[in-house]
């Protein structure tokens, strides 16, 4: 039992780890939280649509180790600003953080309901 807890905090080749790859290893494969999948989504998807994230929606995990980040974008702005056209974005990311792709979902007036 001694030597079990001793061995914790050790890699395999008897050095000590530290605390992102301890992270890593439990979090399976993925090399990024869902915080920094955010925040690489906030930082890469305005310079490739040329505007920027207003807010993120939601997070999620993917099966193959990476993410799924959902945004919203305004893509036209108008006076009131209730009228802003307004566009969901589905953003991928792989388990290392890299953008693979992005689709518009949803494209919306900011005053109109949802469709549940």
């Amino acid at each position: 039992m001694a030597d079990q807890q001793r061995s914790r905090g050790r890699s395999r080749n008897g050095g000590s780890t530290n605390g992102s790859e301890e992270s890593r290893r439990r979090r399976g494969s993925r090399q990024i939280v869902a915080r920094e999948a955010v925040e690489r989504v906030r930082e890469e998807l305005p310079a490739l649509l040329g505007k920027p994230v207003e807010s993120v929606l939601g997070v999620q995990p993917d099966d193959d180790g990476g993410w799924h980040v959902i945004v919203q974008v305004v893509e036209l702005s108008r006076v009131p600003n209730s009228t802003d056209v307004l566009g969901t974005y589905l953003v991928t990311l792989d388990d290392d953080g890299e953008l693979e792709g992005y689709q518009r979902q949803r494209r919306y007036i900011r005053s109109q309901p949802d469709e549940d």
